[in-house]
């Protein structure tokens, strides 16, 4: 989630951060609650859950559950509106669920608040391992150091494209960044009313796949300290060409992800194209149904000859602290992300793009899409995942960085300093939260 919206993926994208950087992360950072770790005996007796989660139609997969597990019950609360604001205060409150939808990139960062339970007492925990892309499993462990949450869905990026009024004026689909930009304003010209996508100011996931693309990596970590390069050369380049399309007014400024706002801009036809992830295919699917069969998705615009795609969001289920029950925790968390019937499910109902290597082989997954003119979408998010650097780095601070990102972006967007003024703005956020966290920390290179 991206964490506006609901999640997804199936990738086959290989291994992300590497163990060496991943351990640099949990190095500054409680390993957990190894209280509830050492031991993973089943309960006596009936046990009720706690799940929260930001996804659409959750409750009919809880449901499922449920009537096939009477006595490991689940209660599920969707947290959409405010979801780590609602997790923060329950932590702090000490009333945190039994497990919580966590994005990968808010994993270093809640797991300095010691946030999780270790599971891996629970053999049928790390056994799990196996059922994973490789690199989803490598973060929701990090790398290794125990098991804290189950990878549950991740987001390949590609461009959706309204087929018919790239038909109506003329465009090509564009295959490069420089074709968008060319095919943007080739589509304002002929209609000063329409613009080829917008810019979300506000939604620093987004603008992180639009980075991670680029191989602008942000973090890495040597030398026993983080090195942090949220503003090099290949960032600058991602930050100047949108600067020069708000420039331009080729794109919209003044929507939000997810909103009604935005919804009403492409019902009115106003909006051609929308650069997001595989689970973005059941927004627009459930929010815009009279515009079935006018959308295609094709691959993500490249940088001149590369291949690189991104990956926008994704998701873990989190073991979270004071859990009281590791076992029934375990055992509905691998049904949930593992088992084919509640893939399937959580596909239909919420979009989620699997992490788990047994979506690759869902029948959803491999037909045609009604709305999307019986394409076959998902390919192309297949092939998107094969394309992304795997070693792209959340930093332990990220959520700060993020915030400084969005605060500085949207000063941009009002003509305040520029999109690469944010990516400044957001290198020194990194560098002082961590300091402020006696996280060894210098400038990278």
């Amino acid at each position: 989630m991206s964490s506006t919206v609901t999640r997804i993926r199936l990738a086959a994208v290989a291994a992300a951060a590497s163990i060496a950087v991943l351990a640099g992360c949990s190095s500054p950072a409680p390993s957990g609650n190894s209280a509830a770790a050492d031991s993973c005996a089943p309960a006596k007796g009936k046990v009720t859950l706690q799940y929260w989660n930001t996804v659409p139609g959750m409750d009919e997969v809880v449901a499922l559950w449920n009537k096939k597990n009477p006595n490991i019950q689940v209660e599920t609360k969707n947290i959409s509106n405010d979801q780590y604001g609602t997790i923060g205060n329950a932590l702090k409150a000490g009333k945190a669920p039994d497990l919580a939808q966590v994005g990968y990139d808010e994993l270093p960062n809640l797991r300095t608040q010691d946030a999780f339970t270790d599971v891996s007492a629970c053999k049928s925990a790390t056994g799990a391992k196996s059922a994973f892309v490789p690199w989803t499993w490598s973060q929701a462990s990090f790398g290794g150091t125990g098991v804290f949450a189950m990878p549950q869905d991740t987001g390949p990026m590609a461009l959706y494209v309204r087929s018919d009024i790239f038909k109506k004026h003329g465009l090509e689909i564009p295959k490069t960044w420089d074709e968008y930009a060319t095919e943007a304003q080739k589509l304002h010209k002929a209609d000063p009313n329409l613009s080829m996508t917008f810019f979300d100011p506000n939604n620093a996931e987004w603008f992180n796949g639009l980075l991670w693309q680029n191989s602008a990596e942000m973090y890495s970590y040597s030398g026993d300290k983080w090195h942090v390069t949220v503003e090099s050369e290949q960032s600058k380049q991602v930050a100047d060409y949108w600067q020069k399309l708000i420039d331009a007014k080729l794109v919209r400024t003044d929507l939000a992800h997810g909103s009604t706002q935005m919804y009403t801009a492409y019902q009115k036809d106003q909006i051609a194209t929308y650069v997001g992830a595989a689970w973005g295919y059941s927004m627009f699917r459930d929010n815009l149904p009279k515009q079935a069969g006018k959308w295609s998705i094709v691959p993500m615009p490249t940088w001149g000859t590369s291949a690189a795609s991104g990956d926008w969001g994704g998701s873990t289920v989190a073991f979270m602290k004071g859990g009281k029950h590791p076992y029934e925790s375990v055992k509905f968390n691998t049904w949930l992300n593992t088992d084919p019937e509640a893939l399937a499910l959580e596909n239909k109902l919420g979009g989620l793009y699997p992490a788990a290597t047994a979506g690759l082989a869902l029948p959803a997954l491999s037909q045609g899409v009604p709305y999307y003119n019986n394409e076959k979408i998902f390919d192309v998010f297949a092939d998107s995942s094969t394309k992304i650097d795997t070693g792209f780095t959340w930093g332990p601070t990220q959520k700060t960085v993020n915030l400084a990102l969005q605060d500085a972006m949207a000063k941009a967007a009002a003509g305040d300093g520029t999109v690469g003024d944010a990516l400044t703005a957001a290198q020194d956020a990194a560098l002082k939260s961590m300091k402020d966290q006696a996280i060894p920390a210098a400038a990278g290179e």
